[in-house]
């Protein structure tokens, strides 16, 4: 028998071949070099900039935190007294009516005429006219300009017209007429308010249309409106009146302190 025949292993004191072996060291810097994160190729990447409030320094943060607590402030009065205005009658409007009315008449009045049961079906142009004292001395009278034909054509083809162009020449005449009879005589206590508004208004109109020419100055002002109904539909039953009927104003005349550089 062959000295080997004693199993198919390897003989006895023979020694299992092995691979290539590994240095130790090589080993651990290869495991280290594994777990050590990688360095970055160039210097850190900055922040990015501060934008905005924050980007401010701490002095004009408070500035515009105060600013804007202020624009808050007087935006919540605002809408809260217009509100106050247009509600039905409370303590608080029995017990601050008055204080509420100032605030509101008369640039911010609100009022409900195109949801009433009897919309306006009338076309009111506000027009004047004034006596000017030319350069040389001499007194003449203007044409009638109609203010409220003006405010038409810079509304019209104009997607967002400003609310003066479409109210304040408006509101300034309901204003007047709602305060004052049919004589003009003042209704109430906001009858020289009204007048004084409206006078002011068309003064002002006047002067950014040179009405008094260079070197002139308008001493006094008058004011009409000229009224035409809206005319009936087609289909409509209703026989309207197309003839315009004109309301003439007294000649105001103006305070020294507006023909001489005009109203403020």
């Amino acid at each position: 028998m062959n000295a080997y025949d004693g199993g198919a292993g390897p003989p006895r004191g023979a020694e299992a071949p092995q691979g290539p072996e590994t240095p130790a060291a090589e080993s651990v810097d290869a495991a280290e070099s594994a777990q050590a994160p990688r360095a970055q190729d160039g210097p850190p990447a900055a922040p990015d900039p501060r934008s905005g409030v924050a980007a401010l320094s701490p002095r004009y943060q408070v500035v515009a935190a105060l600013a804007l607590a202020v624009v808050a402030v007087a935006v919540c009065v605002h809408v809260g007294m217009v509100f106050l205005h247009v509600a039905p009658s409370n303590t608080v409007t029995k017990t601050h009516g008055e204080a509420i009315d100032e605030y509101i008449y008369p640039e911010f009045e609100q009022n409900w005429k195109l949801f009433a049961p009897n919309p306006l079906q009338q076309n009111i142009a506000v027009q004047v006219r004034a006596d000017v004292r030319t350069a040389d001395g001499a007194a003449r009278t203007t044409g009638w300009f109609d203010l409220s034909a003006q405010d038409g054509r810079s509304i019209d083809g104009n997607l967002v017209p400003s609310h003066t162009q479409q109210n304040q020449l408006r509101r300034a005449w309901d204003f007047y007429v709602g305060s004052h009879d049919s004589e003009d005589r003042s209704a109430g206590p906001r009858g020289p308010l009204a007048e004084t508004y409206l006078r002011n208004i068309v003064v002002l109109r006047l002067e950014r249309g040179d009405a008094a020419g260079r070197g002139g100055v308008i001493e006094r002002v008058q004011v009409r409106s000229r009224t035409t109904n809206v005319p009936a539909p087609e289909w409509g039953t209703d026989k309207v009146t197309s003839k315009p009927v004109y309301r003439v104003l007294p000649w105001w005349a103006l305070p020294a302190g507006e023909t001489e550089g005009g109203a403020r």
